[in-house]
């Protein structure tokens, strides 16, 4: 077998239909029912039918992801799969945390909905968006942003793509100056706030307290996390790590680039889309194939299962 990891996508790679490709599994209806109950949102028919406004919805998008995540990783998990690390981008760590035994499904879905209405309320008070960054180095990006004020770097998806978090007027005055940087595009995103950032704060903070009283387990496979992609299954360790998380950047280069230098020979992305397939394939020496896209046996026949 080779040497494989599993990756999780968080927010943004939901889609009208996300639910119909999942595999069938035990646990999806019984969870989606508790998921429907604790958002108060109707869950099931957002995912089929939209429309795409309430699908984007933070409080009905996380929910789904992580499930549509934990599904993908569990069925895997049935099959054989035995990744050597987990890892989730944003919302997807919580799947990859589940997945890792740190917490149960039902508690990280409980969690997942506290943390999705506090994002909201958060991003409802405090006006900001975001926008990808293509075509500049990250080193270049964050050297023109640190002279700004109200942006900050808030996904370090790959060498070549940062996504910015910031006020409306921070993001249009970062725009300015890394499109005439050499900028190929400044792409503005269909978010709800400016997640992953400073402004983030009363979320993080009124978070941090849910998750101190929250029982974690040590990880039964090695995690690595958005605010330190190094490998731990330290309970505590992952705590004091994930707290910190709405308000710190996701640091998924150095994550992809973590996993390659630990041996991981293919990133397989257990959730909806490939996004994050896409990104594992610019680091050089580490293969990728998303779940969803090649199905379960073509993972197995790839990872040599």
């Amino acid at each position: 077998m080779k040497t494989h990891a599993l990756v999780f996508p968080g927010q943004g790679s939901q889609r009208v239909g996300m639910l119909d490709t999942l595999p069938e599994h035990e646990d999806l209806s019984r969870l989606l029912d508790a998921a429907e109950g604790l958002s108060g949102l109707p869950l099931r028919s957002i995912a089929a039918t939209g429309p795409v406004e309430n699908l984007s919805d933070t409080r009905a998008a996380q929910p789904l992801l992580y499930l549509a995540d934990l599904v993908w990783g569990r069925s895997l998990l049935d099959c054989g799969v035995q990744p050597a690390f987990v890892a989730g981008h944003s919302l997807g760590e919580y799947a990859a945390l589940a997945i890792a035994g740190v917490f149960s499904a039902e508690a990280g879905l409980e969690l997942v909905i506290e943390r999705s209405a506090l994002m909201a309320a958060t991003a409802a008070s405090t006006p900001g968006t975001m926008a990808a960054v293509l075509g500049l180095k990250r080193s270049v990006v964050a050297e023109l942003v640190g002279d700004l004020s109200s942006v900050w770097l808030a996904n370090d998806n790959s060498e070549t793509q940062v996504v910015l978090s910031g006020t409306h007027a921070g993001i249009e005055a970062a725009t300015v100056a890394l499109t005439a940087a050499g900028a190929r595009r400044v792409v503005p995103l269909t978010v709800a706030g400016p997640f992953h950032s400073p402004l983030m704060a009363p979320a993080g903070d009124r978070f941090a307290g849910i998750l101190a009283e929250t029982h974690f387990s040590d990880a039964t496979i090695p995690v690595l996390q958005n605010t330190d992609p190094t490998p731990t299954s330290a309970e505590k360790l992952i705590k004091s790590r994930l707290i910190g998380q709405i308000t710190s950047p996701v640091r998924w280069t150095e994550t992809m680039l973590g996993l390659r230098d630990a041996g991981v020979e293919v990133v397989v992305e257990a959730g909806t889309g490939s996004v994050l397939t896409g990104l594992a394939r610019k680091i050089e020496g580490i293969d990728a194939i998303a779940v969803e896209d090649r199905g379960i046996e073509r993972v197995l026949e790839v990872l040599e299962v």
